[in-house]
């Protein structure tokens, strides 16, 4: 694919024809009239746009990336070159230049319109109205960056300070950074269903998950997504096999379970997964686990004091796992049991 890109790209550097179709004139004038340089990315699929005006022909290899036929595709060019002839200003960025495309082919597959997107290497937009950028949004508080989840799964919450969440490759951090490989396996797993081919569609998937991606349903369409081990910042919750282990593991199911989530990841543990903090509808989870008594503050790797003021209030008022006189220290347990083996 970046080879196929590579030489697009250079021979949309060359001198345009003038002996071609009409069409050609009247992308030249069009561009010279505006004053726009075009990206690459814009150059590329300006060249396959003015090609198919005078050969009726598709990109080669295209159909790699898409799940519809070559006539369908040969339908999204015609549309392409029209809306182009029409768009003032032309589109200069990446970001641009899907957006453009997105608008033009809003009313087909949502794989085509990815597909064809990979194709060119450009960039997946968050949605329909908003511009995918390869930069993530600024974070504050000190964070690494800021993770925007889809709705949460019951089986996702491990326990009352670690949940699972996935984040969809449409969101402009994940969108730069998806594998080739993923890419492609998603296209492919699409192709694979419309023929009701399962058994490949689910070898797919397995190479999905491997990677560390997942195709969820969400509201009946398919969503690539980025899997995330969350470690809740600043907090330690019962074992399982401890007193309200259970209790604690509940409260957080009943503050994410169906909900989107904001993540500030600050920090990796030694286990793999992302330390930071989860906000819900606006609550802040670690508060609402602090104030019901069901969690520890866990000063020895984190500081702020209003987790240390949490944790006393409910010591105060003796509830949750403070009802107990000397409530073991889940660090502490997890020592002992290290110790006994």
């Amino acid at each position: 694919m970046g080879n196929a890109l590579r030489f697009l790209y250079g021979e949309c550097c060359s001198k345009p024809s003038t002996t071609g179709g009409t069409g050609g004139g009247n992308w030249a004038n069009h561009q010279q009239s505006h004053g726009a340089p075009m990206s690459s990315a814009a150059s590329a699929l300006v060249r396959d746009i003015r090609h198919f005006e005078s050969t009726s022909q598709v990109p080669e290899g295209l159909s790699k990336h898409v799940v519809s036929s070559k006539k369908a595709q040969a339908n999204w060019y015609g549309k392409l070159s029209v809306a182009w002839a029409q768009t003032v200003p032309l589109p200069k960025s990446p970001e641009d230049v899907s957006m453009f495309v997105v608008n033009t082919l809003k009313r087909h597959k949502k794989a085509d319109v990815e597909g064809l997107l990979s194709f060119y290497g450009l960039p997946l937009p968050q949605s329909a109205v908003e511009v995918t950028t390869t930069h993530a949004p600024p974070v504050a508080n000190g964070a690494k960056y800021e993770l925007n989840t889809l709705p949460v799964d019951e089986k996702a919450v491990a326990d009352g300070d670690t949940v699972t969440v996935y984040v969809s490759t449409l969101n402009p951090r994940e969108a730069a950074c998806v594998p080739q490989n993923v890419r492609h396996a998603a296209v492919e797993r699409a192709k694979a269903r419309a023929q009701k081919n399962y058994t490949k569609a689910d070898a797919l998937h397995k190479q999905i998950i491997d990677a560390g991606y997942r195709m969820l349903n969400i509201q009946h369409e398919e969503v690539l997504a980025r899997k995330y081990r969350i470690r809740l910042r600043g907090i330690d919750a019962p074992e399982s096999s401890m007193p309200y282990g259970k209790e604690a593991k509940e409260e957080l199911c009943r503050i994410v379970v169906g909900k989107s989530l904001k993540v500030l990841i600050f920090d990796e543990d030694r286990y793999g997964r992302c330390v930071g903090d989860i906000y819900c509808n606006g609550v802040f989870v670690q508060e609402r686990m602090l104030k019901k008594g069901l969690v520890w503050h866990y000063g020895a790797y984190d500081k702020r004091p209003e987790l240390e003021k949490w944790e006393k209030e409910a010591r105060g008022k003796r509830i949750g796992l403070w009802a107990s006189a000397n409530p073991e220290k889940p660090w502490e347990w997890r020592k002992n049991r290290r110790e006994q083996r």
